[in-house]
């Protein structure tokens, strides 16, 4: 009930808290990917230095991400979030990707995080300046 009827699941970075919307996540598949989906948005967090942070940042190189998903990004959130188009592009990737998100969480917990996905650059630029990353 406190969902927007499209919506699906949602991450929050500032509590690390994953939320599903039950009328939309009784089928096993949709479970997966949202789950997945979701699960993106926690290593996006990682990604932007910790999870102890209220940001995330772009792991993927875009121009890996198929064309198909930055439409299904550009249709789901252009209109009401175009800002959160990069962010939501790969995410919808990760949901369609069987060990991309697993893969990405274990990165984080290990502390490899850097090392298993390069950072962007501008990714990359931000964790130097904030010192989460050694020159």
């Amino acid at each position: 009930k406190n969902f927007p009827y499209s919506h699906r699941g949602s991450y929050y970075t500032d509590t690390n808290n994953l939320y599903l919307n039950l009328d939309h996540v009784q089928n096993i598949v949709t479970l997966a990917k949202v789950m997945r989906h979701e699960g993106w948005h926690a290593a996006q967090d990682c990604m932007a230095g910790t999870i102890d942070n209220s940001l995330i940042a772009i792991i993927l190189d875009p121009d890996t991400v198929p064309q198909q998903y930055h439409l299904s990004a550009a249709l789901r959130y252009g209109l009401l979030s175009p800002a959160a188009i990069p962010w939501e592009t790969e995410a919808i990737y990760a949901g369609d990707q069987e060990m991309l998100t697993a893969d990405a969480l274990g990165a984080c917990v290990a502390g490899s995080m850097w090392e298993e996905f390069s950072p962007t650059p501008m990714t990359e630029e931000w964790l130097r300046d904030n010192g989460y990353i050694k020159s």
